[in-house]
């Protein structure tokens, strides 16, 4: 008896609003370890090496984990992933329960499930190139960012109202349980496998790993996006990465301001998603890329670089997550169209590797450049500091406020010299696209059985 009912748009669906309801558990869970962290460290350092520890294991085993989605079944991938991600939540519910948890055990917990991660973005965004007609990519990838929004917007205020009265242990419950659903959706959901273009011999293991990254040095369209996603999540990291410790230091430690923000960026990435779902995305994908992460960077990170209340982040946070569904739902078309769908699995790693190992590097060091470096400058009395302090203020968190404001512009700067570059500004006419997957007639009779 088949248990995979749905499949195609609806069973696309199906699994982002799996994959919804999972990430809302994970994001409560998140906001609770974040204020006890803070409240046993009191370190930016401690918090941003989280973030750190869960990114840099994503990073360094994509390219062998998109070899591997590339044999594998990509929902079975995907389910353990989940799975994997659900074991972390709880040893950490354990922990805490015996009165055990330290701050290294988030390190480690963040780690596993950062390994599994590496399986699951490549496996995803494939299924999703097999799943979705080629014109409604763009959508689809609006649709799916818009909903992975809303969590945020839910998160801290559900994760603010029941840490009083089920703990944070009790989270943790909440989050195991949208786990199992996550899990339920995708076996429900029938995935397609895609077909290996003729010729395409089996290959060793190494040799895979390395074929993402020979496929994407040989097209210099797409080695140059992908370097400027190094440079760009490397600066964006800089300063997101303090965004937490930064709003409690300026705050008085408060709940409230912490969550409201982070609320404020949930409901800007909503509003993006619903703007890009209706509109369809500009028909130049890399002006869309380009344009948003160009206002998101110059405009809301400074916005939040010099806020001194609660008005001023919510407009900053706000401005900053609007634009990103327009350029995360054009970045993933140009690769959903320019790349074979029997190759994304590789190629898509190696994605993953380039273009996000900057960010995974300046996480730590957002931490220790906040700590030693920008705090104790603002707070120093000299020239400098007293001639930034009309622009961030004076007080904690005002030197990992310069550093939103800092990171902010050369991020804008970044996206200007990638325009001037013309193999990354006209990748759309430089590359050709890919031919649609052809779905087997006896494919197509298995699924009405």
């Amino acid at each position: 008896m088949r248990t995979d009912r749905f499949s195609g748009v609806f069973g696309f669906g199906v699994v982002a609003l799996g994959q919804v309801v999972s990430l809302l558990g994970s994001s409560m869970t998140s906001f609770a370890l974040t204020i006890w962290a803070w409240r046993v460290t009191g370190t930016a350092t401690a918090l941003a090496l989280v973030g750190f520890c869960a990114f840099m294991p994503l990073v360094l085993l994509s390219p062998i984990a998109g070899a591997l989605v590339d044999r594998w079944n990509r929902k079975l991938v995907m389910i353990l992933s989940d799975l994997a991600a659900g074991v972390g939540t709880i040893a950490l519910f354990i922990l805490l329960r015996l009165g055990l948890l330290e701050i290294w055990h988030i390190y480690l917990i963040a780690a596993f499930s950062g390994a599994f991660q590496a399986f699951q973005f490549p496996a995803f965004s494939a299924s999703i190139t097999m799943m979705v007609p080629k014109q409604h990519l763009t959508r689809a990838n609006a649709m799916f960012g818009m909903a992975r929004s809303i969590p945020t917007v839910f998160a801290p205020m559900a994760a603010g109202a029941l840490i009083a009265f089920i703990r944070i242990d009790g989270i943790m419950l909440i989050d195991i349980a949208t786990f199992l659903f996550a899990i339920g959706a995708l076996l429900v959901v029938r995935v397609p496998q895609p077909q290996g273009a003729d010729g395409d011999e089996r290959r060793t293991l190494f040799a895979d790993s390395l074929f993402g990254f020979k496929y994407i040095f040989a097209r210099p369209s797409l080695l140059g996006i992908l370097l400027y996603f190094l440079v760009g999540n490397m600066l964006i990291s800089l300063a997101t990465g303090v965004l937490a410790p930064m709003l409690l230091a300026r705050s008085g430690s408060s709940e409230i301001v912490l969550g409201t923000v982070q609320m404020a960026f949930g409901i800007g990435g909503v509003a993006g998603g619903l703007f890009l779902t209706a509109w369809g995305g500009p028909k130049r994908k890399i002006l869309g890329l380009l344009g948003s992460v160009l206002i998101a960077t110059v405009l809301g990170q400074t916005f939040l670089g010099v806020g001194r209340g609660l008005v001023v982040w919510v407009i900053g946070a706000l401005t900053l997550s609007f634009p990103i569904p327009t350029a995360s739902g054009s970045s993933h078309s140009i690769w959903q169209t320019k790349v074979p769908p029997h190759l994304q699995g590789r190629v898509f790693s190696a994605r993953i590797m380039i273009g996000q190992i900057g960010g995974a590097i300046a996480l730590p060091m957002s931490g220790i450049l906040a700590d030693r470096v920008f705090e104790p400058l603002m707070q120093s009395g000299s020239p400098l500091a007293n001639a930034l302090t009309p622009l961030v203020g004076t007080g904690p968190g005002s030197g990992m406020g310069l550093m939103f404001v800092l990171f902010g512009i050369l991020g804008g700067v970044a996206s200007i010299c990638a325009y001037l570059y013309r193999p990354v500004r006209d990748i759309e006419t430089l590359l050709p696209d890919c031919e649609p997957e052809p779905k087997p007639e006896v494919e197509e009779a298995e699924a009405a059985a």
